[in-house]
């Protein structure tokens, strides 16, 4: 879908951004309204120009209550402006102006009704165009803003505009179900409350929640622009309690035959010492020929043709070709869900379009992947397989995987993250002190791994066990 902007000389294409996952070095700014951009916009990339689509969509002039005895124009503003609806400076952007009164507004204050009705309270809300300190009765946090207030006199119902627009039920990318907003006081209290998303405690009032998997997540992450299911969300609006629920089961055993269904078909058949039926001749859609199940060591250190590790007994293999496939990899579901991507990945063969990059892990691969074509997202064998729960012996409690956030470093090797990463919800690093590296002498961070020798009580820096300094190390032993 195109679109010509009347500030911009090209045709400008709809797309859906995810922040670092598409823009590595930085988030791009919205031309409309100043602020960052996530989730769907309009841009031109000969001109690196972004609109968020709300703000790509706003009229030229527009007649707004507020200042209902002149039309407003929407300009460049070049000097700092304030908005006269929530009293801001207007820094960069667009601004709707009127050149009789001076008057101003962002284009998000434009874009507030007067009175909406939220999905999850009875009463309709108004819009309440002054300041003011209040705790928010959907996410708990305290605030000097703007709000909405419920125009029942015996309701005290006061949110934030944007939790006056939280959906029943929305689709985040890092679940596979559907989440619904919940009650804290009806969640699982046998389980921790840790938000999923962001990986850190949840104290609010109102969570998205899973409850077949006990998933949690804080609301802001669960609608966080850019990793919602557009898609779904459009097709489940405004639909019904129950024609919801059935629609969402439906979904959810759809979901589980893509994903129940099988990458090869079965051509013979025997059984087992145990009476169990096992696959002795398959064939699979990664190879031409058919792939016969092997209990023999290889005498040679051949790789697996689907994960590129070494193969071992039992696996598959073809008797015109050197090509071997691990019992672990022929049983690979087809299609996949991975909680880094939104949609459905599909298996493919490395043959299809030859050696990738692995968005999970970022390394270059030459195996079978798992990828969204629509996406170009791609995740390894290995990445695919990773829990999105571990324990780990560097660290005491159990990690959750989430997406990296820009400039974040690994604790580990200090790297800038990208893709996914492992956090703790749980521990705060309390060391103090200094601490050094015995190789080098130079001082190193307390919470970065290291390597250390107990006997002789001696710190190093791992780049200064493998790296420049490896053979004064191997001197010193």
């Amino acid at each position: 879908m195109e679109r010509q902007h009347f500030f911009h000389s090209h045709p400008l294409k709809l797309n859906l951004f995810r922040g670092i996952i598409n823009y590595p070095y930085s988030v791009p700014y919205c031309k409309g309204c100043g602020e960052g951009i996530l989730g769907i916009s309009y841009n031109c990339k000969r001109c690196d120009f972004f609109l968020h689509k709300s703000c790509g969509e706003q009229p030229r002039k527009l007649q707004h209550p507020l200042h209902p005895q002149h039309p407003l124009i929407m300009l460049l503003s070049i000097r700092s402006k304030q908005s006269y609806f929530c009293s801001k400076k207007i820094l960069r952007g667009y601004t709707y102006h009127c050149f009789h009164c001076n008057f101003n507004l962002h284009l998000k204050c434009a874009s507030y009704p007067f009175t909406v009705k939220a999905e999850f309270h009875d009463h309709p809300l108004k819009l309440l165009r002054k300041s003011v300190s209040f705790t928010c009765d959907a996410c708990g946090k305290e605030d000097k803003d703007m709000s909405y207030l419920c125009i029942d006199v015996t309701c005290p119902l006061m949110v934030h505009l944007k939790c006056a627009a939280l959906p029943l039920i929305v689709k985040n990318t890092s679940h596979h179900h559907a989440l619904n907003l919940t009650h804290s006081s009806q969640l699982n209290q046998s389980h921790r409350r840790i938000c999923r998303i962001c990986v850190k405690k949840v104290d609010t009032e109102k969570v998205y929640y899973c409850s077949k998997c006990n998933f949690i997540a804080h609301l802001d992450c669960a609608t966080c622009e850019g990793y919602t299911d557009e898609t779904f969300m459009l097709e489940f609006k405004d639909k019904q309690p129950l024609e919801l629920t059935g629609m969402l089961k439906n979904e959810d055993s759809k979901l589980d035959e893509s994903m129940d269904a099988l990458a090869y078909v079965v051509k013979k058949k025997k059984i087992g010492e145990d009476k169990i039926e096992i696959d002795e001749e398959i064939n699979h859609f990664s190879h031409q020929h058919d792939l016969k199940l092997t209990y023999d060591q290889l005498q040679y250190n051949e790789k697996c043709n689907g994960c590129r590790h070494l193969i071992f007994p039992p696996f598959y293999s073809c008797a015109q070709c050197r090509f071997f496939l691990h019992k672990s990899c022929i049983a690979l579901p087809k299609k996949k869900q991975h909680p880094l991507h939104p949609h459905l990945l599909t298996l493919l063969r490395k043959a299809t379009y030859g050696d990738f990059i692995c968005n999970v892990c970022g390394r270059e691969c030459d195996g079978f992947t798992y990828r969204c074509v629509k996406c170009e997202f791609d995740a390894d064998v290995k990445c695919s397989l990773i829990s999105d729960i571990i324990t780990h012996d560097s660290h005491e409690h159990q990690l959750i995987l989430s997406r990296a956030s820009y400039n974040e470093k690994c604790s580990c090797c200090d790297y800038n993250a990208k893709g996914g990463v492992f956090r703790c919800a749980d521990s705060e690093d309390g060391s103090d002190g200094e601490y050094y590296c015995d190789i080098c002498e130079k001082e190193r961070n307390p919470k970065h791994w290291f390597y250390y020798c107990e006997e002789l009580n001696f710190p190093a820096h791992s780049k200064c066990i493998l790296g420049t300094y490896i053979f004064d190390v191997v001197g010193m032993l």
